[in-house]
C-alpha cells in the first residue's frame, strides 16, 4: 500500500530518513562546495581552489555528521539565521504571533518581497516562540541546480510546478498541490505561500485570485462549499515589511527595462543571485505581522483576495523609509532622514523614482485599506 506521504513524493520536502543521503549528496556536489568557497572565502578561492574545496568538504562532513532529522537541520539553519539577523538587520519584531495555537496547521498567505527571507523570517518568529516551522512553497524555477533542490527540500520546502505546460499538465500539477496543502493542514503542519507568483517588485502587494482557486481545488473535488473549505484551511494573512529592501536596485532595473523595452530577460541564475543579495544585504529593521484568520462569507476567490489584501495592507508596518518616499516628513527623526537620503544617493538617477515609488506604495495601500 502506498502511503499518503509517498503520494506526494515528487513535490514534498525530505523526511527524517532522507536527511543523511541528502547531506552526503551536497558534500559531493562540486558546484555547491565551489559556491561556498566563492562567497565565504573570496580572497582564497582563486588560487587555492582544490585545497580549499577539500577543506570545506572535510569541515561539512564533520559538522553534519550527526544530522539525522529535519529538526536538526533547521536548528543548524537557525544558527546562521541568528548571525544574519545580527549582521544585516536593525532587529526583527513580530506582532499577532500570540494568537497562534501550537499543534494547529495554518495556511499563511504572505506578501512577497524576498525569495528566501520572507519565509525565513516567518520561521524565525515561530521558532523563537516555541511553535513549529512551516512547509514552504517554492517554484521549480528556483531549482535548476541539484544542490538548490537538496537545500530547499532539507528546509521543509515543497515544489510548485510553475514550469508545467499545457492545460492538462497544469491542472494535474495544481490539483496535486491543492491536495498536498490539505494533507499538510490535516497533519497539523503549517504552510507558507506567497500571495501571488513572484515578488511584488513595485511594492504593491496584491493577492492573485488564481492562487485561491488552487487552494479550493481539493475542496471542490470533495464537493465542499467554498466558504466552508476556506475556513477549514485556517488561512492567516501575513505582512512582512523591510525598512530597506536589499534587492530594491535590482527590482528597479527590471521595472525600468520592462517600461522602456516592453520586456525583461532574466539571466540564467539571477534568482539565485537575488537570494544571496537578500541574505547578505543590509535590511534595516524588519517587522512581521500575523493577521487574523480569515472568516466570513465570500462570493468567490476575487472577493476573498480583496479581504486578504485589506488585512495585509492594514497590518503592513510602515518605516520612516516608507513615509519619506511618500513625501511625509513630519515627525520623522533627523537621523532616519539622513539614512534615507544616503540610501537614495546610491541609486542611479534614472531609477530613483521607481525606487521611491516602491517604498511609497505601502503608505498609499495602508491608507486605502
Amino acid at each position: 500500500m502506498v502511503s499518503d506521504t509517498d503520494t506526494f513524493k515528487e513535490i514534498r520536502p525530505y523526511r527524517d530518513d532522507e536527511v543523511a543521503a541528502a547531506t552526503e549528496r551536497l558534500i559531493r556536489d562540486d558546484e555547491f562546495i565551489g559556491a561556498i568557497a566563492k562567497y565565504r572565502f573570496p580572497a582564497f578561492s582563486q588560487w587555492g581552489g582544490p585545497l580549499l574545496k577539500a577543506a570545506i568538504r572535510l569541515y561539512l562532513g564533520w559538522r553534519w555528521r550527526n544530522l539525522a532529522s529535519i529538526r536538526q537541520v533547521q536548528l543548524e539553519v537557525a544558527g546562521y539565521m541568528e548571525k544574519m539577523i545580527a549582521n544585516t538587520t536593525g532587529g526583527v519584531s513580530y506582532s499577532g504571533i500570540e494568537q497562534l495555537k501550537p499543534g494547529v496547521g495554518y495556511l499563511f498567505i504572505s506578501n512577497h518581497r524576498d525569495i528566501a527571507l520572507d519565509p525565513a523570517f516567518v520561521n524565525w518568529g515561530l521558532h523563537s516562540n516555541g511553535l513549529d516551522t512551516v512547509r514552504i512553497a517554492i517554484g521549480d524555477n528556483l531549482l535548476r541546480k541539484p544542490c538548490a533542490t537538496e537545500l530547499m527540500k532539507l528546509n521543509k520546502s515543497f515544489i510548485v510546478k510553475r514550469s508545467a505546460k499545457g492545460p492538462r499538465e497544469m491542472m494535474k500539477a495544481f490539483s496535486e498541490l491543492s491536495a498536498y496543502l490539505r494533507h499538510s493542514i490535516d497533519e497539523g503542519q503549517s504552510i507558507w505561500i506567497a500571495q501571488k507568483e513572484g515578488r511584488a517588485k513595485d511594492g504593491d502587494d496584491r493577492t492573485d485570485p488564481a492562487i485561491l482557486k488552487m487552494f479550493y481545488m481539493e475542496g471542490k473535488r470533495q464537493k465542499i462549499p467554498f466558504n466552508d473549505y476556506i475556513k477549514s484551511l485556517n488561512l492567516v494573512p501575513v505582512s512582512i515589511s523591510y525598512e530597506y529592501d536589499p534587492g530594491d536596485l535590482a527590482k528597479a532595473r527590471e521595472l525600468y527595462a520592462k517600461a522602456r523595452h516592453g520586456s525583461y530577460e532574466k539571466s540564467e541564475f539571477e534568482d539565485i543571485q537575488s537570494i544571496v543579495q537578500g541574505i547578505v544585504g543590509q535590511k534595516g529593521r524588519v517587522h512581521v505581522t500575523f493577521g487574523q484568520p480569515i472568516g466570513g462569507e465570500f462570493e468567490g476567490p476575487e472577493q476573498l483576495a480583496q479581504a486578504i489584501d485589506r488585512e495585509i495592507h492594514t497590518n503592513y508596518h510602515l518605516f520612516p523609509s516608507n513615509y519619506l518616499a511618500a513625501g511625509q516628513t513630519a515627525h520623522i527623526d533627523p537621523k532616519a532622514i539622513e539614512l534615507f537620503e544616503q540610501h537614495m544617493a546610491q541609486m542611479p538617477q534614472d531609477l530613483r523614482e521607481l525606487v521611491l515609488s516602491m517604498y511609497a506604495r505601502p503608505v498609499a495601500n495602508k491608507g486605502q485599506a
